[in-house]
């Protein structure tokens, strides 16, 4: 397959039907099988996709790529940002005339290091076969800025460049520019728009961000200065003020007269505060809340500055000021305040810690928590550790996603355990430390975990450079799963896939089902059944973690109003190889009849495996004349009779299951051997106080679940979900991701 025959695409808009796909991500079609032409529609492949599955888009909804381009722009993990930076054109074709040797400019954190090019390709790493692969540029740090890297030119312990240790760095090309185009004293540094008479502006004096309408504007002693009509000055009164230009932006920004940043008189704090820092400002009679995003001086002013980003809309740029850029986050949630005006966000100090800065929180904290592995709480314990209010992880800011995710991998399992355990490259080992002494130990042990643990792997995730939203906006779980399994952690892919004789890797797997399914109220078994054998799938092996992704897409459409939670999952008939049993006679299968699948006279559905025997009978019937059978690989050592008898069947058990309704994320937990012993969790259960409040999370027992899944499917079917008891409703139906694990494969048992 060349990229010669491919057409590129990216997605700038997508119909409601596509929930698990978002504008931003990218697609191609086969031009031997299309013709562009005037087209209004086109069938495309999604990249990223495991299922070769088409879908029909309007052409209007596309914007064409070449192969080189969208290679630029598959290094961007987030969607929002590929179609971000797909807009600057000028960026994305200065990054196509990049080559090893130019010196650049390298984003990195609050930081801009100076370097080389060094290597301009793909990183090795565990990946889907794609006709077009991530391009990243890999840069050796020059001068002064040698050894504020991460790398030596190695990755995942190949090497692709070679410069001293820590030395060199990979970065997409968002985050890269020629040095000659980054000098802040060229035509796009510190430059100001020249504002006219009665233009409306946002001004700044000293602590206070505040607007008017311009007067005039005049020249003393070779500089300009803005003079004002102001709506309320920094007395809180109208009037008229004289600014320095460079003190002014055109535009009004609502609200900006609110925003009167007040020194804070505990400045022995301050040198515990840093980039990422969780802080609150006092901006007029309110507090603010927001996260340090940058420190420096601003063009004009000598005093240390932050930039804030804010969690509420009440700011006044995304991250620029005076038209340069020092950070990016959302429209009108970026606040420039005096660094001194910034404290530790209270509503995270305990009482006993209110004068105690975070930091050194942390480094208590770390201290106490190096402890052994702390297993998964018991069946027996589950009650008394996990159960009650203020129980469970607390959210903050957009977290359940990430909670829930958490909640129901590290709870009551450990068969995820060993990424808290392997070895990691030395700049991921402060999350994988996070990851356990923060988050998994205080669970499993305290039975809680506090929100701002959570909001600090989110900033470790964000500072690596995996979509600057994370402590802002909600994910998927599965795109936060697969950074911190593949990209963070190199976890081994749990998923290995069969098809046409290949092998393909992931960390979880969408269920899609054609159109003509026979399902009316599915079981998880009889879901994953269908979608491999509508994708002509196999497992390579079996998983030690099964993550599946149920056919619904956002909160709007859901292809099932109920799904039956499966507690057992048979995985036998799905292997690649293997022995099994005739599902006639029970003797070694040696033949498959995919045409077979969803013949009533054997069972509802499912694989269907038989002996030569049983096969020749079956396919002697008029009706099967005409099926097509593929022979089974048996291992060497089976005989025909007998050994595939005593076979024990390839079991995984449901050990968790997260459901979303509204944008929210919540789990159940399947923690002991009763049909009743489940357990409900909800980050954000209730919440105290307003915005300066906090959530209170909740784990609470929900045994009628066991109820409803003692029924048979026709009680089921004919039971209303609004009577059912407590939260059963949401399992049912509201189900986003079921969990599943081999028991054997856990670290405690």
């Amino acid at each position: 397959m060349t990229s010669a025959r491919i057409q590129y695409f990216i997605a700038t808009q997508l119909p409601d039907s596509l929930r698990h796909y978002s504008a931003g991500c990218i697609c191609y079609i086969h031009e031997r099988h299309q013709s562009l032409g005037s087209q209004k529609k086109l069938q495309v492949l999604f990249l990223g996709s495991f299922s070769p599955l088409y879908y029909e888009l309007e052409r209007t909804f596309l914007e064409e790529l070449s192969a080189a381009e969208a290679g630029l722009l598959l290094a961007l993990t987030d969607n929002s940002e590929r179609l971000k930076w797909f807009r600057h054109k000028d960026v994305l074709h200065r990054a196509l005339a990049l080559s090893e040797g130019t010196e650049v400019v390298v984003k990195e954190g609050s930081e801009k290091l100076k370097g080389l090019i060094r290597y301009i390709g793909n990183l090795p790493k565990p990946a889907l076969e794609e006709p077009v692969k991530a391009i990243f540029f890999g840069i050796e740090l020059q001068g002064e800025d040698k050894g504020k890297g991460n790398t030596d030119g190695r990755y995942n312990n190949q090497t692709l460049f070679t410069c001293a240790q820590d030395c060199g760095i990979f970065a997409p090309f968002s985050k890269v520019q020629p040095r000659r185009s980054a000098d802040p004293e060229s035509a796009s540094g510190w430059q100001t728009q020249m504002p006219v008479a009665g233009d409306r502006v946002t001004y700044f004096i000293e602590d206070f961000c505040c607007y008017g309408m311009v007067l005039n504007v005049q020249e003393k002693d070779g500089k300009h200065f803005v003079l004002i009509s102001t709506d309320v000055d920094a007395t809180g009164k109208t009037g008229e003020v004289e600014v320095p230009l460079q003190f002014v932006v055109v535009g009004e920004y609502p609200a900006a007269s609110d925003l009167i940043a007040l020194d804070d008189p505990a400045a022995e704090e301050k040198c515990d505060l840093g980039v990422n820092s969780l802080v609150e400002v006092s901006l007029g009679a309110r507090t603010s809340y927001g996260i340090i995003r940058w420190i420096g001086t601003l063009p004009g002013r000598a005093e240390m500055m932050a930039g804030l980003e804010l969690e509420e809309d009440v700011g006044v740029s995304d991250g620029t000021f005076k038209n340069v850029s020092f950070f990016h986050c959302p429209p009108k949630r970026a606040l420039f305040v005096k660094f001194s005006c910034c404290r530790p966000d209270a509503r995270f100090l305990s009482d006993g810690d209110k004068n105690v800065s975070p930091k050194h929180k942390d480094a208590e904290r770390e201290s106490h928590q190096k402890m052994d592995p702390v297993a998964p709480v018991s069946t027996d314990h589950v009650e008394q550790i996990l159960v009650g209010r203020m129980k469970g992880i607390q959210g903050h800011c957009n977290s359940c996603y990430m909670d829930a995710a958490l909640f129901s991998l590290f709870s009551c399992s450990s068969v995820l355990d060993s990424m808290l355990f392997k070895s990691t490259q030395p700049q991921d080992a402060p999350i994988q430390r996070t990851l356990l002494n923060d988050i998994v130990n205080p669970l499993r042990s305290d039975g809680f975990v506090e929100g701002q643990h959570i909001m600090k792997l989110r900033q470790q995730l964000e500072k690596h450079g995996y979509c600057h939203t994370f402590t802002t906006e909600e994910k998927d779980p599965e795109e936060f799963l697969t950074i911190i399994m593949h990209h963070i952690l190199a976890l081994d892919p749990l998923l290995k896939l069969s098809a046409a004789g290949k092998v393909q890797e992931s960390f979880c797997y969408q269920i899609f089902l054609e159109q003509n399914h026979s399902l009316v109220l599915p079981t998880v078994q009889q879901l994953l059944e269908h979608s491999f054998h509508g994708a002509r799938l196999k497992l390579a092996e079996v998983p030690s973690c099964l993550i599946l992704q149920m056919p619904r897409f956002g909160k709007k459409f859901k292809m099932f109003d109920k799904i039956i939670p499966s507690m057992e999952l048979d995985v036998t008939h799905l292997l690649s190889e293997g022995p099994r049993q005739c599902i006639l006679c029970g003797n070694l299968a040696q033949e498959e009849c995919s045409d077979c699948f969803e013949d009533l006279v054997f069972s509802q559905t499912g694989c269907k495996v038989f002996c030569q025997t049983c096969s020749l009978q079956v396919h002697s019937h008029p009706q099967r004349r005409s099926h097509h059978t593929t022979t089974l690989d048996i291992p060497q050592g089976f005989t025909a009779h007998g050994d595939a008898r005593t076979r024990t069947r390839d079991i995984l058990e449901l050990f968790a299951v997260l459901c979303i309704e509204t944008s929210h994320y919540v789990s159940f937990i399947k923690y002991g051997p009763d049909s009743h012993d489940w357990i409900f969790f909800d980050s954000m259960a209730d919440r105290q106080g307003g915005t300066d409040g906090f959530n209170i999370p909740e784990v609470r027992a929900c045994p009628e679940v066991g109820v409803y899944l003692d029924m048979s499917p026709a009680e089921l079917a004919n039971h209303n979900p609004r009577d059912m008891k407590g939260v059963a409703k949401r399992l049912f139906c509201d189900a986003y991701m079921y969990l599943y694990q081999s028991s054997s494969m856990c670290l405690y048992c």
